[in-house]
């Protein structure tokens, strides 16, 4: 974009116009059809940690939607989301194990478990739903937050269906026909193994759980949930139902934590109760802020720096300075990525309250009323 100086019309004193950059017609679909294209290609040349990076990515984004519905677009702060992607990954693994180890499994199919799953996950959330209609701010997030504590005892300690301490193996995802575990299958002379596998199953997921978003945001209830989040009382007058829908989304925002919380045991594939603790919750958090709240692109955003940081961080550990291995005198990779994350949200907060992705429309330029077609403000 550049600037010259002009003469007004009417005063003749000099002003600045700036000219937007030319862009070429078509050039969207254009840059989404080699995106997807690159995404489609990357198992044929990513190695297995770039893959189960990019599928825990994949996972925190999905998540990161639904906290987003219920936080960024209704204005209901939940420190509770890790206690719900515990009730998926878990769900998933009761429905579909077979009970050969010990623990208890129902042998189901494994497609129809990861449904059931994400449905209990959603009713995990109804029970919770008439509270999360009724509480709002930081009690809403205290209530929240004692889901956490009582989903980690119960992990813990229900050891025939969670594992206790040690976790569970997680039955392979099987679909049309083909298994996605460890088992290679080649695909144009390239070996494909289960991560190379689940990528396309991540990939299709992700897809479908943001346009959905997208389509309930830029619909009514999106309008709807946007009153509540502006002003509760005025929304309840113009006739919006503020604590249906507040329930509503809670758990639509449930069941996207339980469709995260398989698919990362699937990446995974092992359930440890260590990992669905209050820092998850924090990082589903920080996703939102530093993405940009109320976005859907917004919270895939954030989950791709929050969840990339310390997978970069650890691959690197050598290369960096005061980033060390644990316990060999340095800051371990995933505390430095706390640090930096944690860093990121003040910074947001301060000097980008809109996020990451409003940075490009910061940075657009908008014809003024009643300019000319070649003078943009």
């Amino acid at each position: 974009m550049s600037e010259v100086l002009t003469r007004d019309e009417t005063s003749g004193a000099p002003r600045a116009v700036r000219h937007r950059a030319l862009r070429l017609p078509g050039t969207r679909p254009v840059l989404w059809a080699a995106g997807a294209v690159l995404l489609l290609a990357l198992p044929f040349y990513l190695d297995r940690f770039w893959l189960q990076a990019g599928l825990f990515a994949m996972a925190a984004a999905i998540g990161g939607i639904g906290l987003n519905l219920l936080t960024g677009a209704t204005g209901q702060l939940s420190m509770g989301h890790a206690f719900f992607l515990a009730v998926g990954a878990y769900a998933y693994c009761v429905f579909a194990a077979d009970g050969g180890d010990g623990l208890t499994g129902l042998g189901l199919p494994t497609w129809l478990a990861a449904v059931l799953a994400v449905a209990v996950s959603g009713i995990a959330g109804g029970v919770f739903s008439p509270i999360a209609g009724r509480l709002r701010g930081a009690y809403l997030g205290i209530a929240t937050l004692a889901l956490i504590f009582i989903g980690q005892h119960v992990l813990f300690n229900a050891r025939d269906v969670t594992g206790g301490f040690n976790g569970r193996d997680v039955p392979p995802l099987s679909l049309f026909g083909l298994t996605f575990d460890d088992r290679e299958v080649v695909v144009a002379a390239v070996p494909f193994g289960s991560a190379e596998k689940l990528w396309y199953v991540g990939l299709a997921v992700l897809l479908g759980c943001g346009l959905f978003a997208r389509g309930v945001l830029r619909g009514r209830p999106g309008r709807a949930m946007n009153a509540i989040r502006d002003h509760r009382i005025a929304a309840g007058v113009i006739g919006v139902p503020v604590a249906r829908y507040r329930a509503g989304v809670f758990v639509l925002s449930s069941m996207y934590a339980g469709l995260a919380g398989v698919l990362l045991a699937l990446v995974f594939q092992r359930t440890v109760p260590d990992y669905f603790g209050i820092t998850l919750s924090l990082e589903y958090l920080a996703m939102i802020v530093i993405g940009g709240l109320g976005s859907v692109s917004g919270a895939v955003v954030g989950a791709v720096f929050v969840s990339l940081l310390p997978q970069l961080l650890t691959r690197y550990s050598d290369a960096l300075p005061l980033v060390s291995d644990p316990g060999t005198g340095g800051i371990a990779p995933g505390e430095a990525a706390r640090y930096l994350y944690g860093a990121a949200v003040v910074a947001v907060v301060l000097f980008l309250p809109g996020g990451l992705v409003r940075v490009a429309a910061r940075l657009r330029v908008t014809p003024r009323p009643g300019a000319t077609p070649g003078e943009e403000r």
